[in-house]
């Protein structure tokens, strides 16, 4: 297969790009809504107290000072319950290492991402709106559930982030992504919200409240997916290497080409590593807040509900400021102050004691400062790092450990947390990971791999 033309920003004038940019956004508010409202926040907390009734025949309850301890038996093993949503995830990953290499090949040779990214958010949003009859002990389908509806997600975010390429040039991906992260907070939140107010007034039915909840999610990916789907127009591929075969035979030989090939970008591999650590850590400290939140803190379902709202307005204006403050120092440096910070909230989340909200609530605006920055950041620093033409396969490797599929993150917390039945020093084990990414991440020369991958400059690197 031979590239059919070149194509990109080339070819759009300013009004164009600018009205497909803005389109582009919209994916960034569609799937913010399951990121926030299901995977970080109530599906959790929530499947964890359907296999806590499934193991113990009721779910734990600190006012009682009542907790479940027996262990779900799964082929032959035996799982806490506490930490079964942790065990989904990382196996959800170690199958993503499998997929999205694959669903990145094919994007690329692909000539209209835009509907295929439409395919698997929509397929996603499905498993999201399943969850609705996720109910009892019935932990077995919520697992399922969850692991197919974050396959999905990670899929239709490779062919997502692949897309930034063809819309901005290199001097707008800081701005065009942290924009796209800024919505993302805006959308989530406001759902979350939506969802908070629909907990308060139900509070005698929480959990048909919760369920409703995670149907409001999938419902509202589904339906703002269309907006980017129709808004950015259909390219053809650039750049695709000779493969025989049909598009998928195609790209599985693509795909071993660029494995082979990353050997010769050496700072993209050591910014893959790096990133592949903090932002496991990343990952695993948000998927883990709510139930941390809920489990050791002792908060209700609505005060961790309410930490997450704030963590989403505050995200909003984060995002925005590290996309500003890396227009004059560069993404690369203020990523790594990011990361510095991040370190302090999880040393911070360890001591916070049981049940201070005021100290609660102020880690909640902590995270909000650093997190869209720090990801929107790293999308977009990346993006430079990567050969034209193969976005969305390098996206693929990017996206296997991106937005709740990490895997060494939640695979630590879960273990932790079954040897020691607490939470505290699943959370301060996290520092590990954001220390060798840190480490990592200082080997990297962002002008040496800008111009290894063969791409043009941004004015500040």
């Amino acid at each position: 297969m031979t590239a059919a033309g070149t194509s990109g920003v080339a070819d759009l004038g300013p009004l164009e790009r600018a009205r497909e940019q803005k389109a582009w956004y919209w994916y960034d508010w569609a799937n913010s809504a399951f990121v926030t409202t299901t995977a970080a926040v109530l599906f959790a907390p929530y499947l964890t107290s359907v296999a806590e009734k499934a193991a113990c025949g009721r779910a734990t309850d600190e006012d009682l000072g009542y907790k479940c301890t027996t262990d779900l038996h799964v082929l032959g093993l035996s799982l806490s319950a506490g930490s079964l949503v942790f065990y989904i995830v990382t196996a959800a990953t170690i199958l993503s290492a499998l997929v999205l290499p694959v669903v990145g090949a094919v994007a690329d040779r692909s000539s209209n991402k835009p509907r295929l990214l439409g395919g698997f958010a929509w397929a996603g949003s499905l498993m999201a709106m399943l969850m609705f009859f996720v109910a009892g002990s019935a932990w077995q389908l919520g697992a399922v559930l969850l692991l197919l509806a974050t396959l999905f997600l990670g899929a239709s975010l490779v062919v997502y982030d692949a897309m930034l390429v063809d819309i901005a040039d290199p001097d707008e991906r800081d701005r065009v992504s942290s924009r796209g992260w800024a919505l993302g907070y805006l959308g989530g939140g406001l759902l979350l919200a939506v969802n908070f107010g629909l907990l308060t007034v139900m509070s005698d039915h929480t959990e048909l409240a919760v369920r409703i909840s995670l149907l409001s999610a999938g419902l509202w990916w589904a339906a703002f997916t269309i907006i980017p789907v129709r808004g950015v127009r259909a390219r053809p591929p650039v750049n695709t290497v000779a493969e025989p075969g049909g598009l998928v035979s195609a790209s599985f030989g693509q795909l071993w080409t660029t494995l082979k090939d990353l050997r010769r970008y050496p700072v993209t591999m050591t910014f893959l590593l790096a990133y592949l650590f903090y932002n496991d850590g990343i990952q695993t400290v948000i998927y883990a807040a709510s139930v941390y939140g809920e489990k050791e803190l002792g908060f209700e379902k609505s005060t961790v509900l309410l930490a997450f709202l704030v963590v989403q307005f505050v995200g909003i204006g984060g995002a925005l400021w590290f996309g500003r403050v890396a227009r004059r120092r560069g993404a690369y440096r203020v990523i790594l102050v990011g990361l510095m910070v991040w370190l302090v909230v999880v040393v911070a989340g360890w001591l916070t004691p049981d049940e201070n909200l005021p100290l609660f609530l102020l880690l909640a605006v902590a995270i909000g400062v650093v997190l869209g920055g720090t990801q929107a950041l790293s999308r977009s620093f990346y993006s430079q790092l990567i050969p034209r033409g193969r976005e969305a396969e390098y996206f693929s490797l990017y996206q296997a450990c991106e937005r709740g599929t990490s895997w060494i993150g939640t695979l630590i917390f879960g273990l932790v947390h079954q040897w020691t039945d607490s939470y505290r020093p699943a959370l301060l084990a996290l520092m590990v990971l954001f220390v060798i990414g840190i480490v990592l991440l200082s080997r990297v020369d962002p002008r040496r791999g800008i111009e290894e991958a063969g791409n043009t400059a941004p004015a500040v690197v």
